[in-house]
């Protein structure tokens, strides 16, 4: 095996640095020496290409015991942005909802838009106006009520949607990499990441939106199972033959609601099922789960809990989600 060229262990070293900046925010070199273990004279070097390129900035002096003062370091999180646009509909119109975050997720900009109808003309007129007020958006990232197949939009509740090679299109249009998920999917990140739920722990999110078809995301070991296709979770194919764009009564609603934990249950045996709904209070549904458990056999029992924090889940994963794409990765070529 050939030994790591001094390039890439430089870049090893690079992103060793960035990773305790982000951390701890400000440090002298002497102590980012002490919090990586790399020798001051490889810190020195790196600290200065990180300043030359702003990803650091030259924060203030600060005294030292028995010594001259220490130039202290910033980690400068506004270095690489990212647009992060998330797609819902209310009220039977298209909203689009776009934020500009920076590496430590702070809100820089976010505005709202609703369309009668997907216009791709305005759509894309409304990203090149954030490109040109923050030059240092690096990634866009996009979140939607449907799956792509090899890059099309094929299933999606936005009719108007289907059949979009988006990832292409923006990337063509704009020069930067897109990252684009699901909802659901990116709802159950944005819950997961945001809970911090213990490792190996299966974590299932089920989103009933009103009068609309129901979505599952899977989170298993710290990321989302995708399936053939990104198809994971399609659940509103599933034979319940139901009319999911009439109003449900409660007795209807919370039968569906159980019939689909009963069959994810039998499955996946998920730690945790989150269900996103409105229209039953918890003590109504816990009520009814415990009758329907027991008139079923259950593999397992785990936690079922009942959120109405779709939207902030869905715009925290879509974040967490889009930033990841912003961190450094280390390519090995052949020597």
């Amino acid at each position: 095996m050939n030994q790591p060229s001094k390039n890439l262990i430089k870049e090893i070293n690079l992103n060793h640095v960035r990773r305790v900046m982000k951390q701890v925010h400000t440090a002298t070199k002497p102590q980012l020496s002490a919090l990586t273990k790399l020798s001051v004279v490889t810190i020195n070097s790196l600290v200065k290409d990180l300043v030359k390129y702003g990803e650091l900035l030259e924060d203030e002096l600060v005294s030292s015991s028995g010594g001259r003062p220490a130039l202290n370091y910033r980690y400068n999180f506004n270095y690489h942005l990212a647009l992060v646009l998330y797609m819902k509909e209310y009220q039977g119109q298209d909203n689009i909802v776009a934020t500009v975050i920076n590496l430590q997720g702070d809100v820089l900009a976010r505005e709202d838009y609703v369309m009668a109808f997907f216009e791709k003309d305005r759509f894309y007129a409304i990203i090149n106006q954030f490109l040109e007020l923050y030059p240092s958006i690096n990634v866009i990232g996009l979140g939607i009520p449907g799956q792509s197949v090899r890059g099309e939009i094929t299933v999606s509740s936005h009719e108007r949607l289907n059949g979009i090679r988006i990832i292409d299109d923006l990337q063509q249009a704009f020069g930067l990499p897109v990252v684009l998920e699901n909802d659901v999917n990116a709802a159950v990140v944005g819950y997961c990441v945001e809970r911090e739920p213990e490792e190996e722990q299966t974590v299932v999110g089920i989103y009933f939106p009103d009068k609309a078809p129901p979505g599952m995301g899977i989170y298993l070991d710290g990321r989302i199972v995708k399936g053939k296709d990104g198809m994971a979770g399609e659940i509103k194919f599933l034979p319940l033959y139901v009319d999911w764009g009439s109003s449900l009564d409660f007795q209807a609603f919370a039968e569906l609601v159980s019939q689909t934990v009963h069959i994810t249950n039998a499955i996946l045996a998920p730690h945790k099922i989150v269900i996103y709904q409105q229209l039953m209070n918890p003590a109504d549904w816990e009520r009814y789960w415990k009758e329907y458990r027991v008139k079923h056999s259950m593999p397992v029992e785990p936690e079922v809990l009942l959120e109405t924090t779709f939207q902030e889940d869905y715009e925290i994963g879509m974040k967490w989600l889009t930033l990841k794409e912003l961190e450094p990765s280390i390519t090995i070529a052949d020597e």
